[in-house]
């Protein structure tokens, strides 16, 4: 099943037909880890508002994965990450019948001072103390693969904040 597609989306990620999968959205997550640390945003609006998560956003026409990478961390934190590696790839699928494909990187360095903006609190935050419970469920499945720079996919269904199903595969 094309779980794209209007009519009932599966509850679990195995019967989503994920080679014909297309989804409605495409964007990118970045988070900058540097000394034991790793930067992260009190998201203030748009898709996982009111959560802590990474800086990032959906790719405009035109622009590659990295690309979009930097400049939502500009946009959202006026700083521009450097080193910046992708390390994974997530796939949600929401039942409403939302869906988006996120690519994950990870920056050792940047140049600015994180700011506040319309869009996101910054957030420094110890390795060993990152906020799980205040953020999407998914992210204590992935996040510890990025912290080791082990490329992954992970493929997750939603029903609302709730995940539903995921499957991880390290690539």
């Amino acid at each position: 099943m094309d779980a794209s597609n209007e009519g009932v989306v599966p509850h679990k990620v195995d019967a989503i037909d994920w080679q014909s999968w297309q989804p409605v959205d495409r964007g990118t997550i970045l988070f900058v880890i540097r000394d034991a640390q790793i930067l992260l945003i009190h998201k203030k609006r748009g898709l996982g508002a009111g959560k802590i998560n990474g800086p990032g956003g959906r790719l405009d026409d035109g622009e590659t994965p990295a690309e979009c990478a930097v400049r939502e961390v500009e946009e959202e934190l006026r700083i521009t990450p450097s080193g910046v590696a992708e390390v994974g790839e997530l796939q949600f699928q929401f039942i409403d019948g939302y869906s988006i494909h996120v690519w994950v990187f990870r920056a050792g360095d940047f140049d600015g001072s994180p700011e506040e903006t319309d869009e996101a609190v910054p957030l420094w935050t110890a390795i060993d103390e990152i906020p799980y419970d205040r953020m999407w469920p998914d992210d204590r499945i992935w996040l510890p693969l990025l912290l080791e720079r082990r490329p992954f996919l992970g493929r997750f269904v939603f029903d609302g904040d709730a995940m539903l199903d995921h499957h991880l595969i390290e690539r």
